[in-house]
């Protein structure tokens, strides 16, 4: 759990004396990982106001099916689970966490749970992203900051489409990305861009997504996946360009059942395909519970990993 007075990412064990109960529509998970993600340290340092004292960081997981609730149905104790958590509840870092049963995605019996608990933030974001644009065979697409996971994820789902890929990234990655499906890959200017897109997709933030509208096609779309426009980056009735915002946790506001059951089946989906090795993933790094404060202090930096899981299993039979 965190303290809000505490460190930016200071962390204090907080017991429990019994496993939590779930409410009708919810599901008691046994965790085994946890991933980590920017957003996981971003929350804990802007401390959203409705957390109290004593909430429960962390989005991502995997483990096993313990307890349903009552309206739950589909899903039996000890199933294979990886989940997305709602912000607002208490979160992953935990040896059990309580998640609405339309968040749960089962994992294949040939797919870790190591590598599940690493994909659900990363490749659903990659996944809702790529939706918000409607389908264009051999239309030309653009990924900034396509290096990180989720730009990772981006390029091969843009390049099953039949997209032809342009991923802008750091020269140490380019290799890894061609071999993913970019066609081009460019480092850090504008200046080696040969043509207009008919999307771009910003992995890095607000300002630089509005830098890229110059190369946006009229009609086409600007999908800022880090942070949000707050303002049109192009004047009206000029390229009538379409831009769009990303946020997993949407659903747990206002999502409809009907979305839901889409997530649910999209998600499963694409776990099936990194466990038949059609989507690639990368293998995380794993750490004990112990190591929790530094990896996410590690999170905040420009060399951080690709991908940390954290190894829960100890931890939960401590409890």
């Amino acid at each position: 759990m965190v303290g809000k007075d505490r460190p930016a990412i200071a962390l204090q064990r907080k017991n429990l004396n019994s496993i939590p109960t779930p409410g009708p529509e919810d599901v008691v998970i046994r965790n085994e990982y946890i991933g980590l993600n920017p957003v996981d340290w971003k929350m804990i340092r802007n401390w959203p106001a409705n957390w109290n004292i004593g909430h429960v960081p962390g989005v991502d997981g995997a483990g096993t099916v313990l307890r349903l609730g009552e309206n739950v149905k589909g899903l039996i104790p000890g199933q294979r689970v990886a989940y997305h958590q709602d912000l607002y509840r208490d979160g992953s870092f935990a040896s059990h966490t309580v998640v609405d049963n339309r968040a749960l995605l089962k994992v294949p019996d040939t797919l870790p749970l190591l590598l599940a608990a690493s994909l659900p933030c990363p490749l659903m974001t990659a996944w809702q992203a790529i939706e918000k644009v409607p389908r264009r065979p051999e239309a030309n697409v653009l990924i900034t900051g396509a290096g990180g996971m989720v730009g990772r994820f981006l390029i091969q789902l843009a390049a099953q489409r039949n997209y032809r890929v342009t991923a802008m990234a750091s020269p140490r990655h380019h290799k890894t990305l061609r071999q993913l499906g970019a066609e081009s890959v460019i480092a850090w200017d504008t200046q080696s861009l040969k043509t207009q897109f008919f999307a771009v997709f910003d992995t890095v933030n607000a300002q630089h997504a509005a830098s890229m509208a110059d190369w946006i096609e009229a009609n086409g779309h600007l999908v800022c996946i880090q942070d949000r426009l707050e303002t049109p980056p192009v004047p009206a009735f000029d390229k009538a360009i379409s831009l769009h915002e990303v946020a997993l946790n949407a659903l747990f506001r206002v999502g409809t059942d009907r979305q839901w059951a889409q997530f649910r089946q999209a998600g499963e989906d694409l776990l099936t395909m990194v466990a038949h090795e059609n989507l690639r993933a990368p293998e995380p790094r794993i750490e004990a519970m112990a190591a929790l404060p530094e990896a996410l202090e590690e999170l905040t930096t420009q060399d951080r990993p690709l991908k940390t899981v954290i190894d829960v299993r100890h931890f939960a039979n401590e409890e």
